[in-house]
């Protein structure tokens, strides 16, 4: 065990006497020492709950014969940072949470992990880290928050921002904006829809890296204590066994867990998670995976901003294994794959039960017989985009319409709520990808005014930025390449007629190759000023979205 190095020996009997002063005994610094990377702070909603999920694994732990240690991960709220420059800073900590977990593991010696994430980066940030040490981990979510209630209707923060759009537009009040803002999150834990945060719990549910319930139990629920104290035993027997996470995210688990995605209608930002935890085990990941996917994989779950289900419904339906079990009716899993538990994920899903058919719709009948991500491709995006196909009004699958171009997620809000966007436009956000930006914002302010508005149906939305899970209507991100790195985006102008096919994986700007050439030699590319610090860093070295915005490029 990697603790053996650190405690055994008069040699190390400097770091026993540190231990001494943490107040441990030679009996516990006997035993394997389990490592709890746990995010709670005190800005997040979803994590404000994690020092109770700490303290419930940390139990968990002792009683299997472990000595638990909490050291901290960072995270953000992207609601909270959503808007303004602080967005800047929202995936640039995904590597931030993988790179000073590695250091405190590295330099401490734990066994094995116990990882409390559950908001957008630290759970793929995490699963990164796991990936990259190789040690036996298990991870327990903080769960998801219970829905809103609003005028007696289930709601979630998706619907929060687009009443900021209802509001500008005069739709609704003061009165009735207090009362969206006061009922809309009503407990802790990551937002209830499936935005990114739930999307990568239930995910790591697929992966095998979580136990059943990770990511759909909600937080408030004493079910939730349970499960983090049963993570905290049976990280025990992983470390008994030596099950590593490699072992567990095999090319197999990731394919099983880009098919799930596909099935439950997950966050476009699992395009650049995916990749990157791909990266991290080894495992190659080529964009054009997910329409080979998602051709052949139903989309079986509408829960918001999609439709009208919450995370709190998909728990009472079944959860991620009854979703699981309706896919393998179509042969769709490899369900040979080792897990957490110890046991194949044939073996976990073996008793699954779909007990909601109106929440996880059955393979007879999907929402679609498609996927809920699609990647176009086209002059406009030859590296590819994504787009969240589930929650795309059928009249706007197919749309072409004159851009209307902007340099900046601010300079397009403002042109929003200023009434310069009309129906049939496509709204162009450049400069805001993973190093143009820096940071790549998620962009739900724009497309939850459009939304708000009543425009979601007539206007689609492009960017070389990224859109929340929150976001609904004709959104297309990750443009790549992105206009900093000389993207064809960098040369729309206002009026160029852009023409989207979703149905046919195509995206394309109507104008010559010809007209384009031209443009580049009277178009400079605008890069930003004044960038410094970590943003200024990550500029440097991030990789296109395509790659999925990855700083280190592992073979």
């Amino acid at each position: 065990m990697m603790k053996d190095t650190i405690v055994d020996g008069f040699q190390n009997a400097p770091h026993r006497s540190l231990y001494h002063a943490l107040g441990m005994t030679r009996e516990e610094q006997a035993r394997p020492l389990i490592g709890i990377v746990s995010s709670y702070n005190e800005i997040v909603p979803g994590h404000m709950n994690l020092d109770k999920i700490a303290n419930a694994v940390k139990l968990g732990v002792a009683m299997a014969g472990g000595t638990p240690i909490v050291f901290p991960a960072i995270a953000v709220c992207d609601g909270i940072a959503m808007g303004h420059t602080g967005m800047k800073y929202s995936l640039i900590t995904r590597d931030m949470i993988a790179d000073s977990t590695e250091a405190m593991v590295m330099a401490h010696g734990f066994d094995g992990l116990v990882m409390i994430p559950n908001c957008d980066k630290n759970v793929p940030g995490l699963l990164m880290a796991a990936a990259r040490l190789n040690i036996p981990t298990i991870f327990v979510s903080g769960g998801p928050m219970l829905a809103g209630r609003v005028n007696g209707k289930k709601t979630s923060l998706s619907s929060m921002f687009e009443a900021v759009g209802a509001y500008s537009a005069g739709k609704i009040d003061d009165d009735q904006l207090r009362v969206c803002e006061e009922g809309t999150c009503p407990s802790c834990g990551s937002c209830s829809g499936m935005y990114t945060a739930n999307s990568m719990n239930c995910l790591t549910e697929v992966l095998g890296m979580g136990l059943k319930g990770n990511g759909t139990i909600p937080a408030v629920y004493s079910a939730r204590i349970e499960l983090a104290k049963h993570a905290g035993m049976q990280i025990m027997e992983l470390v008994r066994k030596n099950i590593r996470p490699r072992d567990i995210m095999t090319p197999s688990a990731i394919r099983n867990a880009l098919t799930a995605d596909m099935a439950l209608g997950c966050s476009t930002n699992s395009m650049l998670h995916l990749p990157a935890i791909a990266n991290e085990c080894g495992v190659p990941f080529d964009l054009e995976m997910a329409n080979e996917v998602s051709e052949k994989t139903p989309n079986l779950c509408h829960l918001a901003p999609a439709g009208p289900t919450y995370m709190e419904d998909l728990n009472e339906a079944g959860g991620v294994y009854a979703v699981l079990k309706e896919l393998t009716k179509l042969n769709l899993l490899d369900t040979s794959v080792m897990t957490c538990t110890g046991k194949t994920l044939g073996e976990n899903i073996a008793n699954a039960v779909n007990r909601d058919p109106q929440v996880i719709r059955t393979i007879d009948n999907p929402y679609s017989k498609t996927g809920g991500i699609a990647v176009l491709r086209g002059n406009l995006a030859p590296n590819g985009c994504v787009v969240k196909r589930s929650a795309v009004a059928p009249e706007m699958l197919m749309h072409e319409g004159p851009a209307k171009v902007f340099d900046s997620e601010e300079e397009a809000i403002a042109a929003i709520y200023g009434g310069q966007i009309v129906k049939g436009d496509v709204v162009v956000i450049r400069y805001e990808g993973p190093a143009g930006g820096p940071g790549m914002r998620e962009m739900l302010s724009p497309t939850s005014a459009i939304a708000g508005m009543g425009l979601d149906k007539d206007v689609a939305l492009i960017t070389d930025g990224r859109f929340s899970g929150a976001t609904r209507g004709a959104c297309i991100g990750h443009i790549s390449p992105e206009a900093v790195s000389g993207g064809i985006i960098a040369y729309v102008k206002d009026g160029d007629i852009i023409s989207i096919n979703i149905p046919d994986y195509s995206i394309q700007l109507k104008v010559s190759d010809e007209e384009l050439a031209a443009r580049k030699e009277t178009m400079p590319i605008k890069r930003k000023q004044g960038i410094k610090g970590c943003l200024a860093r990550y500029a440097a070295q991030v990789s296109s979205a395509d790659k999925g915005a990855i700083i280190n490029q592992f073979e």
